[in-house]
């Protein structure tokens, strides 16, 4: 059954193909109702906060002070119009994580905390391939509660969390589940799918965008961004950006207001067992390049697309690219492998050692990464 996906934020929200899934990025219309930061000084990332597991109330008692309901204003040129999310507390100096999709557009941003103090915020940074955006309100910094940024990297199939945030307006609100997968792959409304992200079943709704999900020991091992519905609510299945990218990509919107994505340019298809027939692999695995970009480092490194067509049972299958099958010795069974390496391990300007079949012979590619185009 075909579904669309739906990316709401503003009067009207755009609709766009993806896949087979339904993806909601969570903020609903408001009518629903420098320097690296010295936080790591004061609570290092990952960094255990109790040796045990918390209680619910525990977790919402101790993060409560540190979550915000964040109003944006945006003007279309017919109407100014209004949406609701979450964020919360990154430091001292009152920088404050949200989502990208929450701000994007915006021409005012007013930060409210649960007892009611409202401040008006300025936008520090975007980074729209991981939904990542950091807004900084000026005020007291006695009165700002940093939460505890725990390691996504720990998460478990299976382990408790929660989610607190500002659905459908109401402000405050905690649900709680389990994390259902780890690694997904996001699609996004930049042109390239986010990587590496928490699948849970903890109750996410608009407005919960950019809200903090957390472990049973009180860390935020997430930020909640976007939901899998045919209708607009939630059924089951959010998705959360690890805390892995956040402690990558936050200290750098801080500090130069973007960051620079390392980019392969290629495209392709997983290897599937027809596919694995019509080149005679042993096994369904690896990657195959259809398309290498002009002038990307995939082309100066001397990866080679796909240059023929194979038609089996009236399908037509492109064959006689590269088939990528490790990077830096990492196996390579789908796209989500070399995504997920990219996110974790590499930077604009990093080689990166590709292991490819081609006519028959494994050999390895070196190529140094350029920073990612516009989507």
């Amino acid at each position: 059954m075909d579904k669309t996906a739906m990316f709401v934020g503003g009067a009207v929200g755009a609709t766009l193909a993806l896949f087979v899934i339904t993806v909601l990025f969570i903020s609903p219309p408001e009518s629903m109702k420098t320097d690296i930061p010295d936080r790591y000084e004061q609570n290092a990332v990952g960094q255990t906060t109790s040796f045990g597991s918390l209680s619910l109330i525990e977790i919402f008692e101790n993060s409560e002070s540190g979550v915000v309901r964040v109003n944006v204003q945006r003007d279309t040129g017919d109407e100014i119009s209004g949406v609701i999310g979450s964020g919360f507390v990154f430091d001292k100096k009152g920088h404050i994580i949200t989502n990208e999709h929450v701000i994007k557009d915006a021409t005012k941003v007013i930060v409210t905390f649960l007892d009611g103090r409202s401040y008006n915020a300025k936008i520090i940074g975007t980074d729209e391939y991981t939904d990542i955006a950091v807004i900084r309100v000026n005020v007291d910094p006695v009165l700002l509660s940093p939460l505890p940024i725990g390691d996504s990297a720990n998460l478990k199939v299976g382990e408790g969390i929660a989610a607190i945030g500002n659905p459908f307006g109401l402000s405050g609100s905690m649900t709680s589940g389990i994390t259902s997968q780890l690694g997904r792959l996001l699609p996004s409304g930049s042109g390239y799918s986010i990587p590496d992200v928490i699948q849970t079943d903890a109750a996410i709704n608009p407005g919960n965008s950019g809200g903090p999900l957390l472990n049973l020991r009180g860390e935020i091992v997430g930020i909640n961004t976007a939901i899998q519905s045919a209708t607009g609510e939630f059924t089951g299945v959010g998705f959360a950006i690890p805390s892995q990218t956040l402690v990558k990509i936050v200290p750098t919107l801080i500090k130069n207001g973007e960051y620079k994505h390392p980019w392969i340019g290629i495209s392709g298809r997983d290897i599937d067992p027809d596919l694995a027939n019509i080149l005679n692999l042993g096994e369904a695995v690896g990657f195959l390049i259809i398309t290498v970009i002009e002038d990307s480092p995939a082309s100066k490194a001397g990866l080679a697309g796909s240059d023929d067509t194979v038609t089996v049972d009236g399908i037509n299958y492109l064959v006689g690219g590269d088939i990528i099958l490790a990077v830096d010795g990492i196996e390579v069974r789908k796209i989500d492998d070399i995504l997920l390496h990219l996110q974790r391990a590499k930077s604009v300007g990093d080689e990166m050692i590709i292991k490819i079949l081609r006519d028959d012979k494994i050999t390895d590619v070196h190529l140094v990464l350029q920073e990612r185009p516009g989507g």
